[in-house]
């Protein structure tokens, strides 16, 4: 049976745009690249509820529990780099990295 060629290894690059989608349990892009002033959604494309959380206290990222094709939205100001993760599931993590 022929096998297809694999990613697995390769180092993920930084995604740019301004949608992260919520799917198969995980963000895509893991790593999103934005400039200062991008409003960045989120849209849940699982059946299973989920939020876009930051990592640590203080962060601007607070959403309520997304069900499915819900999304969220957030405008980032300030540069910096934003981890974030989902509540109820918490090994789904993900970065914004604003510049």
């Amino acid at each position: 049976m022929p096998t297809s060629p694999s990613s697995a290894g390769a180092p993920a690059v930084p995604a740019t745009g301004n949608a992260v989608a919520i799917k198969n349990f995980a963000f895509s892009p893991a790593t999103l690249k934005v400039k200062v002033g991008t409003t960045v959604t989120w849209t849940n494309q699982d059946t299973d509820a989920h939020t876009v959380t930051s990592v640590g206290s203080g962060g601007p990222l607070h959403s309520a529990a997304l069900v499915a094709h819900a999304t969220y939205s957030y405008t980032f100001t300030e540069p910096g780099t934003y981890a974030y993760l989902c509540t109820i599931h918490p090994f789904m993590t993900a970065t914004v990295e604003v510049a």
